[in-house]
């Protein structure tokens, strides 16, 4: 990740932390870090294993429930996996996901067009929609096999 989008997330999440009165400390920060820096979306067992590299003492249970507050108050989201593992997204705009069910990479997708889906008024008048996502699946460019 470029060094200056870091920085911009980083000042995010100091500033959502102290609004939403969470103590920031290294562990925090560290984890933080973790779940942005490769935009791999990861699962709590992968930032826990790189965490721990630097805070040995650090507990799975405490990576579990940071990322937890972090969805919480909205500086990550849950993308579910096909393997039932809960993964995270540090990247909070919006922005939609390619599952590949062989790697099972999950790739960030931007495109202009799927902000003009709409939903259905249907849909509005029935639920309170707080958030859509579009997620294709398929085999990536690496799985694919060649034409």
């Amino acid at each position: 990740m470029k060094k200056q989008k870091m920085s911009t997330l980083l000042t995010n999440f100091y500033n959502i932390c102290e609004k939403n009165k969470i103590k920031i400390t290294p562990q925090r920060i560290e984890i933080f870090k973790e779940l942005i820096k490769n935009n791999d979306h990861p699962s709590v067992t992968k930032i826990y294993q790189r965490v721990k590299k630097k805070y040995p003492n650090i507990s799975f249970d405490t990576v579990n429930r940071t990322l937890q507050k972090f969805v919480e108050i909205g500086i990550a989201r849950v993308v579910e996996d096909f393997e039932d593992l809960r993964r995270y997204d540090g990247l909070i705009e919006n922005h939609h996901h390619f599952h590949c069910i062989k790697c099972h990479r999950i790739i960030d997708i931007y495109d202009e067009k799927f902000k003009e889906v709409e939903i259905p008024k249907t849909l509005r008048d029935r639920f309170n929609i707080l958030e859509s996502k579009i997620v294709f699946t398929g085999l990536c460019e690496k799985c694919k096999p060649d034409e």
